[in-house]
């Protein structure tokens, strides 16, 4: 990913009104936020909407609907669609864009000011756009190749999704002795605090981190006690934690 630097130009459109299509919560959510920015804002529309009327339309449907969505769609405005793992041709013969928000949407909505956007252009003019679009929102716009959208996308869906599957192996762990969300949320926090101030290496802690293989087995021998399911995540978990601690040859747990 390249972070774009502010562009200027001129041909750009101001996309004074955006047609977004798809009322789900990322459609929602960016069509509030977008009104609030000060676009003129048509939607969030059903998937049969044409975009008649608009600059730019921006198509947050799921990423099996994307084609179709754009089939729908007038020729005229740009269009461009949220997903991050697909790619623009699934917009032909449209002039294309896409634009990714690197932020969690629940039902309550989300805050885009200050995340990552990652975006694309199938042309300058399209690329132009969806930085605009990105900054409108307090976004910091970063350009994504082709070839790399599996692997951004992956490294999100790590980031985010992955660890609420981590958080909920430690709440049914902590259960069974009375730990409860509230008491682990206060470490989740400092843990993601230190891994965005220092780095991984010098943010991990921890018996792995030590060397403590006495430790690291009893924990293994209570996971196996209460959530006997969960013993193949903990060995690789404790596998590439002893990697990224540089102690590859401490003993299996």
């Amino acid at each position: 990913m390249r972070e774009l630097e502010r562009d200027p130009s001129s041909d750009t459109p101001v996309c004074a009104r955006l047609a977004i299509v798809g009322r789900g919560r990322v459609g929602t959510a960016l069509a509030a936020a977008f009104e609030r920015a000060g676009h003129e804002i048509s939607g969030p529309l059903g998937r049969g909407a044409d975009g008649a009327g608009s600059d730019a339309v921006l198509l947050c449907v799921s990423d099996a609907e994307i084609a179709g969505a754009a089939g729908h769609i007038a020729p005229g405005p740009l269009v461009g669609h949220c997903s991050g793992a697909t790619g623009l041709d699934v917009l032909t013969p449209h002039e294309a864009f896409s634009l990714h928000p690197l932020m969690t949407v629940t039902a309550r909505g989300a805050d885009f000011a200050g995340a990552g956007a990652a975006i694309a252009g199938t042309t300058p003019r399209a690329l132009a756009l969806a930085s605009r679009l990105a900054r409108a929102l307090g976004m910091r716009p970063a350009e994504i190749a082709e070839t790399d959208r599996a692997a951004y996308h992956a490294a999100a869906s790590i980031a985010s999704n992955f660890l609420i599957t981590l958080e909920a192996a430690a709440e049914r762990i902590g259960a069974g002795v009375g730990l409860g969300r509230e008491q682990l949320v206060p470490l989740v926090r400092a843990t993601v605090e230190n891994w965005s101030r220092l780095g991984p290496e010098r943010a991990l802690t921890g018996p792995v981190a030590r060397g403590d293989d006495a430790t690291v087995a009893r924990q293994r021998d209570a996971v196996a006690e209460v959530a006997p399911d969960l013993v193949p995540l903990f060995d690789e978990l404790v596998t590439a934690t002893r990697a990224l601690a540089g102690n590859p040859e401490a003993q299996p747990a």
